[in-house]
Order: structure tokens, then sequence, then C-alpha cells
């Protein structure tokens, strides 16, 4: 792993503050802060004996400093009062984003019309099962994508990246893309022609279907002037089980692993070029808009 790929890397920086934080706060609870009270009573100490000689001898001692001078010798240090304040917050939210939800931004038109640049959302990370963090290993499964599902995933050809397409094969689905239509298990999937679809940034006119894939009915883009092939396609594990032609391409999605698309079919960079995605690259299901300060009527669940 690189600097930049470490410097990239959000959640290994969570980690490794939330263990250098809380190192410094069980230190300081368990060590540093009893050093420092122990060192304050033999200085009050010393105090109190001064004191009480003065007033054998019949002087007034003055007692008006005792308490600042405790306090002074008991106060924590910067470095550690500071990382004592933090680590309780660090801790939650690294706890968050591990385990529970975590956000993303929308980098690129590949999910239009779904999910639009500019978009923050919020990823499921338990959906598919309890992983990890860092390494991201499953220790508790609790479900397995579906197809029509939207997901956040690491790329597989560079793992620091973090890609998000829709799922629409599962392990062991024929996947079959053909004149821009979609096939799984040799059965169609079904179509409704919706108005063209405006993209706002380039002010071009794509056509814009519904599809019904399992459960999921979404909105997808199609432009006619594309062609229907895949041009230049990797060179990906398991590449002997897809097919291309100038129509399309048909793919046998291996255990394990998942096909993903992008709801602009035209425009996304996904397995059709790069092939398929192992589950253990899986990072969570995408399922809510959560702000967007371009429109903030985008806020909401999507599908």
């Amino acid at each position: 792993m690189t600097l930049q790929d470490i410097l990239g890397n959000f959640s290994l920086i969570l980690f490794v503050l939330t263990i250098g934080t809380g190192i410094i706060w069980v230190l300081d609870k368990f060590y540093l802060s009893k050093q420092r009270e122990a060192k304050a009573n033999a200085v009050l100490a010393e105090f109190d004996a001064r004191n009480a000689k003065l007033a054998g001898e019949g002087v007034k001692p003055d007692d008006t400093g005792r308490a600042a001078l405790k306090a002074d010798l008991l106060r924590q240090p910067t470095w550690i009062e500071y990382s004592g304040s933090f680590f309780p917050v660090i801790a939650l939210v690294f706890f968050l984003r591990s385990f529970l939800y975590e956000p993303f931004k929308i980098p690129s038109t590949s999910m239009l019309p779904t999910l639009e640049v500019g978009d923050l959302i919020l990823v499921n990370k338990y959906q598919y099962g309890i992983r990890l963090p860092i390494i991201n290993k499953k220790i508790i499964s609790i479900s397995d994508p579906q197809r029509g599902d939207v997901m956040v995933f690491k790329y597989p050809e560079n793992m620091a990246l973090d890609y998000i397409k829709r799922v629409v094969g599962v392990p062991g689905d024929t996947v079959a893309y053909k004149d821009k239509k979609l096939t799984v298990n040799g059965v169609p999937v079904k179509y409704e022609g919706l108005p063209d679809y405006l993209d706002q940034e380039t002010l071009s006119y794509s056509k814009q279907f519904r599809e019904q894939l399992g459960e999921a009915s979404h909105q997808i883009l199609n432009n006619p002037r594309a062609p229907s092939y895949v041009p230049n396609p990797h060179d990906f594990p398991n590449r002997e089980l897809c097919t291309y032609d100038a129509e399309g391409f048909t793919c046998k999605v291996p255990d394990g692993q998942y096909f993903m698309m992008g709801d602009n079919r035209d425009n996304s960079l996904d397995s059709r070029y790069w092939g398929f995605v192992p589950d253990k690259n899986i990072v969570g299901k995408a399922f809510f808009i959560w702000l967007n300060l371009g429109d903030l009527g985008r806020i909401g669940r999507f599908h």
C-alpha cells in the first residue's frame, strides 16, 4: 500500500486516530493521572506541613493558594486533554462508519438518472453481513446482494477506490446484454418507455426506460448514438466465462461473485469492461440520499 493509498483511505486514518487517542486515554486514566495525584499529594503535604509549622510558631499561615496549587498539579497536559476529549467522538464515528452506515459522494454520471453527481448518500454496512474494518473480512453473514440492489464495492482493479453500480447478476446467473436489452437466465427483463432524459450538464438527450430487475423498479438511460458492443474489455479473472460480439455480451457469473452495471448504460465503466465483483469487495447497500446542495428536493430513499 502506497502513501497515497493510506492518505486516501479515510477508514484507515480514522482507525489509527481511534487507536492512538484510545491508548493515550487509557494511559492517562490508569497511570499518568495517578502519577499526577501522587505528586500533588506530596506537594500538598509539604504545603500543609509548612503551614502547620508556621502556626506553631505563632504565624498565621496563608491557605488561599492551596486550592489553586492543587488544581495546577492535577491539570492534564494539553496533548492529553485534547486526546481524551476527542477519543469518544472519534471512536463513535469509527464504529458508525465501520458497522452501521457510511456516507459517500457520487462523483460521476454512471448511475444517472438514479443518482446524480453531488448526491451525498448513505450506505448500509451491515445489510450484507458484518465485516471487520480496514481488511473488510466478513465475520457474520446476514443476507446476500439481490438483483436490482445498488451496491458500493471496492473496485477490483484498485482496492483503494470505491465504486457504486447496480447488481444485475448474482452467483450462478447467466447475464446477457444484447442490443441494449438485458436478459437474465434466458428471461428478458421488462422495460417501459419513459420521456427522454435531458442531461443538464451536457444538454443532450438520452432514451429513458423503467427497468424491472428482480424486486427493483428503476430508471435507466440509453444513448441511441452509442454502439451495442463492448469496446476493449479488460483481461479480468474468469474472463473465459464471458463472450463478446457485435451485439453485446453474455457472461456466466461465478460462485461468490456479482455482475454490476451502471444505470446510465452507455456511460458506465462496469463489469462489462473489468469483470466480476468478489464478495470480499462488498462495502454495503446504498439506500438514501441525505443531501445534495444543488437540489435539496433529492433528499430521500431511492431504488
